[in-house]
């Protein structure tokens, strides 16, 4: 069978793309230590009360000799709890780690105005870290589609001076 040169030639090329683009993948996740979706925590969605998620909010941890802070929250129909009712306050230029996680629907956990974008799935706890680098309110929204009051989910992140973060706003 004869396959004409530039067909041939074309075949080739689409091999290499596809080789370039696993090459691509693997090197995502092998070199940059991507995770997939299966890779977080899990938890029931329906016992968040007996987890940290029970008592929503921001709490204070020491790592490595260093304060920081880990914020759970909590995206129900249609509130960020924390986020809605009060905003979440953290400290400007102090690592903050998030986690994220629903009793109810997919939700969407978008800080404009950033790059820090999840989606909040009941039985997977989504986590994140950032240090924000200036005193600002960000705002919170849900950029996944929960439901009819959808377009009224959002919240607010408040970053605060470290002399001004109010430490008894802590939860235990």
């Amino acid at each position: 069978m004869h396959i004409h040169k530039f067909e041939q030639f074309w075949i080739k090329l689409s091999f290499v793309l596809i080789a370039f683009f696993v090459a691509t993948v693997v090197y995502g996740f092998v070199a940059m230590d991507l995770k997939v979706i299966g890779d977080h925590a899990t938890i029931d969605p329906q016992n968040l009360a007996d987890t940290k998620f029970g008592n929503p909010g921001v709490r204070e941890v020491t790592r490595n000799g260093q304060t920081e802070y880990e914020v759970y929250v909590q995206t129900i129909q249609f509130a960020f709890n924390p986020g809605t009712a009060q905003p979440i306050e953290v400290p400007v230029d102090t690592r903050v780690t998030f986690y994220i996680t629903s009793p109810d629907v997919l939700h969407g956990f978008d800080v404009a105005g950033t790059n820090l974008n999840t989606m909040a799935i009941p039985g997977q706890v989504a986590k994140f870290t950032t240090i924000f680098p200036e005193v600002r309110e960000y705002g919170i929204v849900c950029n996944e589609y929960c439901g009819p009051a959808h377009h009224v989910m959002e919240g607010k992140i408040k970053v605060v001076p470290k002399s001004e973060f109010d430490k008894s706003n802590l939860v235990e």
